[in-house]
Order: structure tokens, then sequence, then C-alpha cells
């Protein structure tokens, strides 16, 4: 579910919109936002700064207050510094997820003002989106119960 349907509709007309020159990463960036949403507690917005970067983030509602965006886990941008080379980067905070393969960029204050751990994909990997998925549960577990900073 998007916290706004006008993120959601940028956010389908981007991935209709998208001709891809490498690393067929349309059908990665579904699959991850679903791997993101799977639970059906998630909530996403939808950041497009073209030329830079489209954000897709994922936090929880409040469980006490629907109307009240919960905790941010995740963060998918679309890099779009050059639209024919586009790559992810798949966020999460420091302190919700392990990295035990050392696959991901450790960035100091890098994820909101604080420290995060991004992995990058440049084409299809199966075994990357495993890994994924296990950091994707890791952090939905540990910021649904120690609430990470929300959505902005």
């Amino acid at each position: 579910m998007f916290v706004r349907k006008e993120e959601q509709e940028q956010m389908e007309v981007l991935l209709r919109d998208w001709r891809e020159q490498r690393g067929n990463l349309v059908p990665v960036f579904v699959r991850l936002h679903e791997i993101l949403g799977k639970d059906g507690e998630t909530v996403f917005s939808f950041k497009a700064r073209p030329g830079v970067s489209y954000s897709l983030r994922a936090a929880y509602r409040s469980a006490s207050d629907t109307s009240d965006i919960g905790s941010l886990f995740a963060l998918v941008d679309i890099i779009d510094d050059d639209p024919s080379a586009r790559w992810l980067s798949v966020c999460f905070y420091a302190e919700s997820v392990t990295d035990p393969e050392e696959r991901g960029n450790l960035i100091p204050g890098g994820l909101l003002g604080e420290d995060g751990y991004c992995f990058d994909i440049f084409e299809e990997d199966e075994g990357l989106m495993a890994y994924l998925e296990a950091r994707a549960e890791e952090a939905r577990e540990r910021s649904h119960h120690s609430g990470s900073p929300g959505l902005p």
C-alpha cells in the first residue's frame, strides 16, 4: 500500500516507460517491491528526482494510529544519473541488518542521517536477491520492534 496514490502512479509510469539498456532491472525492482511488502503491513512512498534517483521507501504503519507512518526499514533507489544505464541501490539501517557475506557497502550517516548498508544491483542475480530477501526479513523484524526513523 502506498501513502499517496499519486506516488504509486509515478512509480507505475516510470516502470512502464523505463527502456533498459542493460541488466533487466525492471523485474528486479518489482520483485524487491514485492519482497518488502509481502507482510501486508508495509506502506510505501516514492520520491522521484529525475536525473538523480527514484526512491521507493518501505515503512510500517503504526499499529496504534492508522494515520501515522511508523518505522522506515528499507529504501530501494533507482540511480538515474545515466538513464540509459540505471542501477539499483537497496539500503537498510546498519543496526537492523547483518551482512555475513560482506556484500554491502557500509555508508556512515548515509541513510537519512543514520549508518546504513547499501547493496548495489547492476543485473539480475538470484543469489543476491535471496541474500537481500534475508536482509529484508531482518530489517522488517528489527525495525518493527525497535522504531527506526519514520518517513520524511
